[in-house]
């Protein structure tokens, strides 16, 4: 989710991925969750569990004997994967925990066939704390109890999306750690869209597409990119004509507008 380091997460993936196919994925993600938590408030243990000095060995006797019995297995085995490991600052400690928790929920909902629904739901939910304040202030007050914004998310959305949308939009919105909810969702949204090795497009346009142009927009996106594409689709009055759509920092612009914009910037140089 934040930058790490590329051969430390392999390790720890190596191993997550050896550990997770026998665990309840939806359980083994809550775990990872609660133990990024508690780096998060514990800077003395997250501290000792990521000096490098302390050999790696060492570090996973520390968490077996803290863990053991108290979460599963496979978290247990996934935190000595990451402990052992060596980071570039402490916080990337629980930032890899939290990260492998993400894929752990969403692994849970591919197998129960609700991947798509969850990477909808988590993108339209960004939408609506985006265009409603008191929400996103009853959401990120930081005073606030963490049980009232739980109770909050399961008022207005349980029942209304997937067990695992509403997994992770509550993790975001208790423990936020250091980031805004908006980056928060956008971050968990893409590593849902990875678990399906897929890009994620946002395309904005004045009118909603059919399901036919959604359909022929992904395909040709898939043939430009060689991998495939989810579709995030925003309606914007403000567009006129044509659409555009940003994957990452590449943007392909059809719209008047853009078009009017690059009449402009050419004139201008």
């Amino acid at each position: 989710m934040r930058g790490l380091s590329r051969s430390s997460l392999a390790e720890v993936e190596e191993r997550f991925n050896a550990v997770a196919g026998s665990a309840d994925l939806g359980t083994l993600s809550d775990e990872l969750f609660a133990i990024a938590d508690l780096l998060d408030r514990e800077h003395g243990l997250r501290r000792a569990l990521s000096d490098p000095a302390r050999a790696g060995e060492q570090k996973a006797r520390t968490v077996r004997a803290l863990l053991d019995g108290k979460v599963g297995e496979a978290a247990v085995a996934t935190t000595e994967a990451a402990v052992a490991a060596r980071w570039s600052r402490a916080g990337d400690l629980a930032d890899v925990l939290e990260r492998l928790g993400v894929v752990a929920a969403a692994a849970e909902a591919e197998g129960q066939g609700t991947l798509d629904e969850v990477e909808d739901e988590i993108f339209r939910f960004g939408r609506v704390v985006a265009a409603n304040p008191d929400l996103r202030r009853a959401l990120t007050d930081a005073a606030a109890p963490e049980e009232g914004k739980r109770q909050l998310l399961r008022d207005l959305l349980g029942g209304k999306v997937a067990p695992t949308s509403l997994r992770l939009i509550t993790q975001l919105a208790v423990h936020p750690r250091g980031r805004s909810l908006e980056t928060g969702l956008q971050e968990v949204g893409q590593l849902v869209a990875q678990q399906r090795q897929r890009l994620v497009a946002v395309v904005r346009s004045a009118v909603d597409l059919t399901q036919e142009q959604k359909l022929r927009l992904a395909a040709w996106l898939r043939s430009s990119y060689g991998r495939d594409v989810h579709l995030n689709v925003e309606v914007d009055p403000r567009v006129l004509g044509g659409f555009s759509v940003r994957i990452g920092d590449e943007i392909i612009d059809t719209t008047i507008v853009g078009r009017i914009e690059e009449v402009r910037r050419r004139l201008a140089g």
